[in-house]
């Protein structure tokens, strides 16, 4: 009874486990059928993602490939930044320990061509020995990438040299340094734009990199695959490097010669000049001072001594760099003084508030509200008519011109004319001003007077450049730029960034009636020092005292423009805070455009005053 109780326990278990061995092999099929599944899915959505991530593991010559920055040019094509190539040294330490007779030489050999220390290479090979890729030296030139190969190759005094090679690479170059620095702007981190037009046109300078996998197949042999980079596009601007350099020299040179004035530091606290084509609102040229290299953007050295950076924080070494990198005629906001004059005659013109046959009396002084009001002349230009008002700069005058306006009517053409508003120029940072003016519902009398000549109220000098054109080109207002086409890596013009006219400002009618006024503050007026001899030049002069009133800090400024008929070129120079003993004269900034003037009228090919205009008014002179 025993043994068939036994033998019956037996069967059960073995049926038993006869099942679980079922179930078992049955869930490792159907594991098996679900893994085959999942890889096939896997392979068919994603193969080629993992293919490459595996290769990247894969120890067989698997690099990136870096792409060519664009090129930034200026209108006549000439290279103002490039991308040269370079070579990184990599070391495979693994290689060159896989024998004992690879090390010696390989040692020598970066000592001798790339001027390696010794004592750094045996640090790595103690510290890394199974190391693949390790970069020893960063930026060797071509010369150098040369004298390497032909080491490489050279098998009686450089025998057994192995596991270096060289990574391909590009640095930005700028081949004129500090020249239009505040336009051009400068990389970090190697292809990310810093200010100016490489952050502006970042993403169109930049391209993509390539690859190389190298890999071994399924029957161990070596195979390789490329995909080339796509190189970035060149970004042709519209600056003119001669005119730029003119410009330039004639900065440095303001700033050299009042550099030991009557108060310490440069010979301003900023200077700065545009150059601009009235016709289409393309940028020829634009600077300010201080200015730095754009190959060394973090050298302070020329505005600190040794002592002073010593002692600077960081904190304050990033401030005096963010100062340094600022485009004052882009960024900084400012009072525009007397040549915000002519605005307010046009709009007085425009709506038919002036006619041109008014006169004015100027006492010196102007009562307005609870104010005197003093003009720039203490002692009164006595009578004057609308077009003497401008060639004298008279505040009284414009004081009551604006009053005739009123506040809706003079804010309602400060906007027209792009005052309050960005200008949309293609450059970062641009200063906002539109918490700066007034409105009808803020502007008291008093606040009306002094906007009427220039002050109470900021602009920059791109608004003031832009707004300008128009009231000489016949009235329209066209957005300014510094870039004029987009050309790919084979120099095949890919965008035209065409001229954008905006809206307009005024009637040819008063455009004309204005020129003729700022061609009389050249010839008879307050801009006489920014005559140019044999050219017919009109413009505006300025002198802003700066808050707080009554400190002698001054903003100089003129802004000219020629020839007088059709005008080519507007040439705009502002001097914050000349190192003078006496800053409120508008004379340092007249000469200065004077002095710009005379040497791009030729080159742009300016045309000059005819002779029969210079006989007409020799006539005139003797008759009167």
């Amino acid at each position: 009874m025993a043994r068939q109780t036994k033998n019956y326990f037996k069967k059960k278990i073995s049926k038993y486990m006869q099942k679980k061995l079922v179930l078992l092999f049955m869930a490792i099929v159907l594991a098996f059928v679900f893994l085959v599944g999942n890889i096939t899915y896997i392979n068919a959505s994603n193969g080629e993602k993992y293919t490459k991530v595996v290769l990247d593991q894969q120890q067989y010559n698997n690099r990136t490939i870096p792409f060519k920055r664009g090129d930034i040019v200026d209108r006549n094509g000439t290279k103002i930044a490039t991308s040269e190539r370079v070579y990184n040294v990599i070391l495979d330490v693994k290689v060159m320990l896989s024998d004992d007779e690879y090390v010696e030489p390989t040692i020598k050999a970066l000592k001798d061509c790339f001027e390696i220390e010794e004592e750094d290479i045996r640090k790595l090979i103690e510290d890394s020995p199974n190391s693949r890729y390790s970069i020893l030296k960063k930026g060797v030139d071509y010369e150098t990438a040369q004298k390497f190969e032909e080491i490489d190759n050279d098998e009686k005094n450089y025998p057994n040299v192995k596991g270096i090679w060289l990574e391909e690479d590009y640095v930005r170059k700028y081949p004129y340094n500090t020249l239009a620095s505040d336009v051009i702007g400068f990389t970090v981190d190697g292809n990310v734009g810093s200010n100016g037009i490489e952050a502006a046109y970042n993403s169109i300078l930049n391209g993509t990199d390539g690859r190389e996998y190298g890999y071994l197949d399924e029957n161990s042999t070596y195979e390789r695959t490329v995909k080339e980079p796509d190189n970035g596009s060149t970004v042709v601007s519209t600056i003119d490097l001669q005119v730029q350099s003119i410009v330039e020299k004639y900065i440095l040179e303001f700033n050299e010669k009042h550099k030991n004035g009557a108060t310490t530091g440069e010979g301003s606290k900023n200077t700065a000049v545009i150059v601009m084509n009235p016709q289409n609102g393309e940028i020829l040229a634009e600077a300010s001072y201080p200015n730095y290299d754009l190959n060394q953007p973090r050298n302070l050295s020329k505005y600190y001594t040794e002592e002073e950076l010593e002692e600077m924080s960081d904190e304050d070494k990033i401030d005096a760099l963010n100062e340094l990198w600022n485009n004052f005629c882009v960024s900084n906001t400012y009072e525009p003084g007397s040549t915000f004059k002519p605005f307010t005659i046009a709009a007085g013109l425009e709506t038919g508030i002036l006619t041109g046959e008014e006169t004015y009396v100027c006492g010196g002084v102007m009562h307005v509200g609870d104010h005197d009001i003093h003009c720039s002349n203490r002692s009164g230009h006595g009578p004057q008519s609308l077009k003497r008002s401008l060639e004298n700069s008279c505040n009284v005058a414009l004081m009551q011109i604006g009053a005739s306006l009123g506040a809706e009517e003079f804010c309602r053409y400060q906007k027209l004319f792009g005052f309050g508003e960005y200008t949309g120029i293609d450059l970062p940072g641009e200063g906002s001003t539109e918490g700066l003016l007034y409105t009808p519902e803020n502007m008291d009398a008093a606040s009306l007077a002094t906007n009427s000549f220039g002050q109470n109220f900021n602009v920059t000098m791109t608004q003031m450049a832009a707004s300008f054109c128009s009231l000489i080109n016949g009235g329209d207002y066209y957005k300014p730029h510094v870039v004029k086409q987009i050309q790919n890596e084979n120099g095949n013009v890919t965008e035209n960034k065409d001229p954008i006219l905006v809206k307009k400002t005024i009637s040819k009618e008063t455009s004309d009636i204005l020129k003729d006024y700022m061609l009389g503050v050249v010839e008879e007026g307050t801009g006489a020092s920014a005559a140019v001899e044999g050219y017919d030049v009109g413009g505006k002069t300025g002198t802003a005292e700066k808050l707080p009133r009554g400190n002698g800090k001054y903003l100089v400024s003129f802004i000219g423009y020629a020839p007088q008929e059709n005008p080519q070129v507007v040439v705009y120079v502002v001097i914050d805070e000349p190192n003078v003993d006496q800053q409120a004269s508008s004379s340092y900034a007249t000469e200065m455009a004077s002095g710009i003037m005379s040497e791009i009228f030729p080159y742009l090919g300016i045309e000059k005053a005819s002779q029969e205009d210079g006989m007409q008014e020799t006539s005139d002179q003797t008759q009167q």
